[in-house]
């Protein structure tokens, strides 16, 4: 084999297909995103940033930059080791606990990712208890996914959100056989939201464990941001909920929150946490502090939630498709991989907006998106902006619009 030609086929056909990735070089400006500058060779362009993650624009929040400069000076860069040899710093142990009391658990433990978190967790979990049988969402994340493949587990993938086929899939399974059920909260691509409660009877009824993903809801719903299942009041009911830093908590870094032996069997079994160096102090100071505000802070979920609720109608009265669904995720539809990246090409070098396409594999082929996420640092301005962009290249590109009876 001629290994680098085989790379440059691979690349090729998804170039074709229009579903290779493009970076988009960008440097955000503390204190003003979503403004940012682009960076594209030798040239600069001023971009309107529409699809991040960091969904209440707390990446540039007083508190947590104070708390990151005040960690940087007292301790210095990195942690110095993993978390066994040196790598555990009292900000490490601080923020665990704030996690730990935010999600109403007993313990906590943190991971340098939200990927890495659920690939640890769940792949530990499922190695590790005998003949533990996995039951998925067909929905699930990749990073559920590969953990739950990692751990060589026995599996069993549930329609999406269908708790009939669930239960029927439990019911087939050998009574006595431990069982986890893996689901996420907030479904990032369509926005959809799991029957939590549901869920929760179902394995109480087969006495099942519960693995809860709310990276896409911790932050943004709750009275102190601890995510849908907070929200409806079902912390106590579920074994495991994950969490990410890295989205509404505007830092990086992922997490488990659950009884204090879950999490310590987690940290003494799962290599992904036992031979990973340490997140660096000052994030972890960083987190803490924006975990701590928000679940004391109310404005920034108020004002996001206002955005979301103005820039959809807004596209209804545009007529620009959208998904309807119950959470902050707009995906705007556009049903072609090209058209797809076309227009998010137009829209960034013609109005200086950046929404990042999303193709085959993050979604099935067919539903190509552009992925809007409002957050309380949009102005309404910026709605204007992008609404009138898209309904310009909606005309450009022929797309159909909603029919007025629909809006």
């Amino acid at each position: 084999m001629t290994y680098e030609t085989y790379f440059h086929d691979r690349l090729s056909r998804l170039k074709e297909e229009g579903n290779y990735r493009v970076f988009t070089d960008l440097a955000r400006h503390k204190g003003h995103f979503p403004a940012a500058t682009r960076h594209k060779g030798d040239d600069q362009q001023d971009v309107t940033v529409w699809c991040s993650n960091d969904y209440l624009g707390m990446g540039q929040h007083p508190s947590v930059l104070n708390a990151m400069h005040t960690a940087l000076d007292r301790c210095g860069a990195g942690a110095g080791g993993t978390r066994n040899i040196s790598g555990t710093t009292h900000d490490h142990v601080l923020l665990e606990a704030e996690l730990a009391d935010l999600h109403g658990k007993e313990a906590a433990l943190l991971f340098t990712s939200g990927y890495v978190s659920n690939w640890a967790a769940l792949g530990t979990l499922a190695s590790e208890i005998p003949d533990c049988i996995v039951f998925s969402d067909a929905l699930n994340h990749a990073s559920m996914i590969e953990g739950i493949r990692h751990s060589r587990a026995p599996k069993v993938i549930w329609k999406h959100n269908d708790l009939a086929d669930l239960e029927a899939k439990l019911a087939a399974a050998p009574a006595n056989a431990p069982k986890l059920i893996a689901f996420e909260s907030v479904y990032s691509m369509d926005g959809d939201i799991a029957p939590i409660a549901e869920i929760c009877d179902l394995a109480d009824r087969y006495g099942a464990m519960t693995y809860l993903d709310e990276v896409h809801a911790v932050g943004l719903y709750g009275p102190r941001g601890g995510g849908i299942a907070e929200r409806e009041g079902l912390m106590h009911r579920l074994t495991v909920i994950e969490g990410t830093l890295g989205k509404a908590f505007g830092v990086v870094g992922g997490y488990i929150a659950a009884s204090a032996a879950l999490c310590d069997f987690v940290r003494s079994f799962s290599s992904g946490f036992i031979f990973t160096t340490a997140l660096p102090p000052a994030i972890a100071a960083g987190a803490a502090a924006s975990v701590r505000h928000l679940k004391s802070s109310q404005s920034e979920r108020a004002l996001q939630q206002k955005r979301v609720a103005e820039l959809r109608m807004r596209l209804d009265k545009a007529g620009i498709p959208h998904l309807d669904n119950p959470s902050h995720i707009i995906p705007v539809m556009v049903g072609d991989p090209v058209k797809c990246k076309y227009i998010s090409d137009l829209l960034l070098d013609q109005f200086g907006i950046y929404i990042q396409p999303i193709n085959y594999p993050t979604v099935p082929k067919g539903t190509e998106r552009l992925r809007i996420t409002p957050s309380p640092v949009h102005s309404t301005q910026d709605l204007d902006r992008l609404v009138n962009a898209l309904a310009q290249l909606w005309n450009q590109c022929k797309l159909a619009r909603l029919p007025v009876a629909a809006q």
